[in-house]
């Protein structure tokens, strides 16, 4: 029984330390990648998608695993017209604690059995669906959350250049820019309920007044 006990915790441990191997492999293929891209950004609530769109329009699936204590997201993305996946590893680095407008992304590319090989990464996933909006001459990503963030949507805009993101005018359709609000980020929003998203709304509409 004894020998039984420790070789279960010998296993164990061996499992764990596996796991602790192969995360600080990929976090130095990530450092060592420094084809970082950089993003300007804009982001605001929505209260459902805008006209013309519905919900049976073109639209991704989109699943976000963010990986605990760090700047690293696994995506997944599928798109039901054509039942294609596409895996992705990502590093996401805001240039200032406060300011969440720019960032700098690295983004690898994986097969389907390298995805799986980070499945024990997961567990800290947000779900949404992604419509795309034309919208003065810019392309508006609205982003449908699902499960317990049910009700919330955000309205997303890129730009290659600070100077296009800050002439950018809040669109007639959004209810709230959210850009610098923490709250809002993906990995902020992990574990949230939309109850802890009116909570949020409800405290930011008491501060601007």
């Amino acid at each position: 029984m004894r020998s039984a006990i420790s070789d279960c915790f010998r296993f164990q441990k061996l499992t764990v330390f596996k796991l602790i191997e192969a995360r600080t492999q990929l976090l130095r293929e990530i450092n060592m990648n420094n084809n970082y891209k950089p993003i300007w950004q804009r982001r605001f609530l929505v209260e459902g998608l805008p006209e013309p769109l519905s919900p049976r329009d073109l639209h991704w699936q989109i699943f976000d695993n963010y990986i605990e204590n760090t700047r690293l997201r696994l995506r997944k993305i599928r798109v039901p017209e054509t039942k294609n996946w596409t895996r992705i590893f990502e590093q996401r680095i805001f240039f200032e604690d406060d300011n969440f407008s720019k960032l700098k992304l690295s983004q690898m590319y994986l097969t389907e059995s390298e995805y799986n090989k980070l499945e024990y990464f997961k567990g800290r996933e947000i779900r949404k669906n992604r419509y795309f909006l034309q919208y003065n001459n810019r392309q508006i990503a609205i982003d449908i959350f699902l499960g317990e963030l049910w009700g919330l949507n955000i309205g997303l805009v890129e730009f290659e250049n600070e100077e296009d993101c800050s002439m950018f005018e809040k669109p007639e359709f959004s209810v709230s820019e959210v850009t610098n609000n923490k709250f809002f980020t993906g990995e902020t929003l992990v574990g949230k309920t939309f109850a802890d998203v009116q909570k949020e709304f409800t405290r930011k509409s008491k501060k601007a007044k």
